[in-house]
């Protein structure tokens, strides 16, 4: 009897069926979190929104997080276990992805301040889900593959995110159609769908649980003071202040990135009808698309993520690729920001690409070295809610030096918006004019020099962070360096 109860949680078959369970609502959610980016000209020309307020749009993701909202949920993670935290959290996601869709639709009123406001609590719904999912899967995938290849199996995980990312930024304008509401709804099943596939995995994680081996004992049970432990720990500070860092310079990035496309090298907005096109021309006007090339971003890590993942597992030196990562980071914004060279833009895109699969790779998999595995729900709930600070400051910031660094240009754009309203057109009929006049000069394009030089200085931070938990964890002894099984 022992021994089948076993079978659970040694069988890689069944553990591999289980990361994938797991990773539906992974994909679900990474696809809407950033389903808003390839969308910005949308919002502009149909919604009438600026730059500020898109940015507060996104931002909004995580301010219940701010309240610490994540924490609450890790603890609850940690006290009342996978089955009862995860459906009631992901229950919110799917609420708030669907009021954000709802809200863009008009069903709450077609006022512009209303329909930010309904959007706003939608996404407010979902950011106090999303993070707490994220929690509750990277705990679930330590409490399956600990002892076998959780680097690997933490960096497939990711590459269901990394899909769910590259999949928005790749079709979101073709599943558009040229309106925010249609790419919302489909965004928003996608995270009904990863629910569903959430509910089928906990009948493998209520046999996981009921053998000897997965009960915890009364000692092991969640105490408050655990968090003061967690946050007096050198090593865990440094890979916390890292995870800020790091994904403050890549997640608000994504967000711009098609229009900081179409903006500084003139790609376009719309894929044009490709039909009588040539292998040849199809390429190019692929990569010349603001949205679908944002995409190859996320879509390398797929690739990337579970090899350098598979390396740590194998070689360990996941503090020194934390370095490496951040390296690429600062290359990446520098030819993104101050250079003006298309070809030195894709290089710069690809490094970012290849710092947002290593970092991960490395970072996650630590974070099980660091932290007792009963304790993981609130160790990951601690660092998900200060990267939330830095996640806030840089959506919205963006936004906001952006409009503060063109001012000119926000003034016309909302003149002609203004104008075309007067000839009674609707919003997509504005939306239609105004994308052809920004392709034509008609209307200026944004100069984001300043807004992505800012996260320049963030690459920088992540390499003196890196540096630091290297230092840390040879005093420490953690094994940061060494092998997953040692």
């Amino acid at each position: 009897m022992e021994q089948a109860k076993r079978m659970y949680n040694e069988s890689g078959f069944i553990r591999w069926l289980v990361l994938i369970l797991l990773s539906g609502l992974t994909f679900g959610t990474y696809w809407f979190q950033d389903c808003l980016g390839p969308l910005k000209g949308l919002f502009e020309t149909e919604l009438g929104f600026t730059s500020s307020q898109f940015g507060l749009l996104v931002s909004s993701t995580t301010w219940a997080n701010l309240a610490l909202m994540i924490i609450v949920g890790g603890i609850a993670l940690d006290r009342w276990g996978t089955r009862k935290t995860g459906v009631i959290f992901g229950a919110l996601a799917t609420i708030g992805a669907f009021l954000v869709y709802f809200g863009s639709k008009g069903t709450f009123g077609t006022d512009k301040n209303t329909t930010l406001t309904v959007m706003i609590i939608g996404r407010i719904l979902f950011g106090t889900g999303f993070e707490t999912v994220g929690v509750m899967v990277a705990r679930d995938i330590v409490k399956w593959f600990k002892g076998y290849e959780l680097a690997l199996a933490m960096g497939i995980n990711m590459g269901f995110g990394r899909l769910g990312s590259a999949g928005t930024n790749f079709f979101g304008l073709d599943i558009a159609g040229g309106s925010v509401a249609p790419g919302l709804s489909f965004a928003a099943a996608l995270i009904g769908l990863g629910l569903i596939m959430f509910l089928i995995y906990l009948f493998f994680d209520r046999k996981l649980e009921d053998s000897e081996e997965m009960k915890a004992s009364s000692e092991d049970q969640f105490k408050f003071k655990d968090v003061m432990d967690l946050i007096t720990d050198r090593s865990f500070i440094f890979i916390a202040l890292l995870c800020v860092a790091f994904y403050s310079a890549v997640f608000p990035f994504i967000q711009y990135a098609p229009d900081l496309l179409v903006n500084k090298f003139g790609f376009s907005y719309n894929m044009p009808d490709l039909s009588n096109f040539s292998f040849l021309e199809k390429l190019k006007a692929m990569f010349s698309n603001g949205a679908k090339v944002t995409s190859f971003i996320p879509l390398g890590t797929i690739l990337f993520t579970p090899i350098f993942g598979r390396l740590v597992d194998k070689k360990g030196k996941a503090a020194s690729l934390m370095i490496l990562g951040a390296l690429l980071l600062i290359f990446a914004h520098i030819t993104l920001s101050i250079l003006n060279n298309v070809v030195l833009g894709y290089l710069g895109l690809l490094s970012l690409g290849v710092a947002f699969s290593l970092v991960p790779a490395a970072m996650w998999p630590s974070v099980a070295k660091i932290v007792k595995q009963n304790r993981l729900g609130t160790a990951y709930a601690t660092m998900f809610t200060i990267q939330n600070y830095g996640l806030a400051a840089f959506f919205w910031g963006i936004g906001k030096v952006l409009d503060l660094a063109n001012p000119k240009v926000v003034t016309q754009i909302q003149e002609m918006r203004v104008h075309l309203e007067g000839q009674e057109l609707d919003a997509s009929q504005i939306a239609a004019q105004m994308e052809a006049m920004k392709i034509s000069g008609e209307l200026p394009v944004y100069n984001y020099t300043v807004p992505i030089f800012m996260l320049v200085v963030l690459g920088i931070i992540s390499i003196f962070l890196a540096y630091q938990l290297k230092a840390a964890d040879k005093k420490q002894g953690y094994g940061l360096e060494l092998p997953s099984n040692h």
